[in-house]
């Protein structure tokens, strides 16, 4: 397997996927603008924050590729997941913020777009798909839990201060009922704000591999960086962003997405 892509391998009905938390620029490094611009995008310390998933013998499935090399959770037809809003897309030419990410005339062109999407996307969702039909010969529902975070406020993606959690199901179509309510109640009883198929709904991993007809449950949860992170209240810089991950202020959330995995396990478990 190739040294970007780490699949840990568990027994129990849950597979948790870690998108967007690789910061490897694959050789971009003097074609982008900064590496600071090119990594302000990822999900910061989220694979710190979900290592307890070990713990409960779930399959991990992580990629140290940046999202600026592409996206993995991007629908690769191009198809707009969120039509009408502001996105990125398979291979970004921009930030959340509207930043250019490419030296001027460094952007990538469509056979190169094709090589990244054989070399990188095509391997991650094999793999998913390969975990979540090995723990399906044995267990009659998985749930496919796909981890992100956001900072909580982005002009151009959202108006206002996101919730802090944000679970996506695909407007139902991607999980049980049941497992969405048993969530949703977790996350309402939770003392933060919370969302249900609000701006996020679930990115193409959610969608394209959460089949419920088929035994597979996915969730999408976005978290806004706040909830973990002592996220800045002004605008983010190299100087203050990403802040350092602090276990302390991030266990009160960790208990609580304890919790929700736990939940997701029991109800995979029947």
């Amino acid at each position: 397997m190739a040294e970007w892509l780490t699949v840990r391998q568990g027994q129990a009905p849950l597979v948790v996927s870690l998108p967007h938390t690789g910061i490897e620029l694959a050789g971009l490094e003097d074609r982008v603008v900064s590496l600071w611009r090119a990594r302000r995008d990822c999900d910061w310390w989220i694979d710190k924050l979900y290592d307890f998933a070990v713990d409960l013998d779930a399959t991990v499935i992580h990629t140290a590729i940046s999202r600026t090399v592409i996206d993995v959770n991007r629908d690769p037809s191009g198809v707009s997941l969120y039509p009408g809003q502001a996105t990125t897309t398979l291979c970004p030419l921009d930030t959340f913020d509207g930043d250019a990410l490419y030296k001027p005339g460094e952007e990538p062109g469509e056979s190169e777009i094709a090589q990244r999407r054989a070399t990188y996307f095509e391997p991650y969702h094999a793999a998913l798909a390969s975990e979540l039909a090995r723990l399906r010969k044995t267990n009659s529902r998985v749930v496919l839990y796909d981890c992100h975070s956001i900072r909580s406020v982005l002009p151009r993606l959202f108006d206002g201060e996101l919730p802090v959690f944000n679970l996506g199901t695909n407007d139902g179509k991607s999980a049980d009922p049941a497992l969405q309510e048993a969530v949703t109640e977790l996350i309402a009883g939770s003392g933060r704000s919370w969302v249900v198929n609000g701006r996020f709904k679930g990115g193409y991993i959610t969608r394209h591999h959460g089949r419920p007809e088929k035994g597979v449950h996915a969730l999408q949860m976005e978290l806004a960086c706040r909830g973990y992170m002592r996220e800045p209240q002004e605008e983010s810089t190299p100087e203050n962003w990403p802040t350092p991950y602090d276990a302390g202020f991030a266990a009160p959330i960790r208990e609580q997405l304890k919790e929700i995995l736990e939940t997701a396990l029991a109800w995979a478990r029947g």
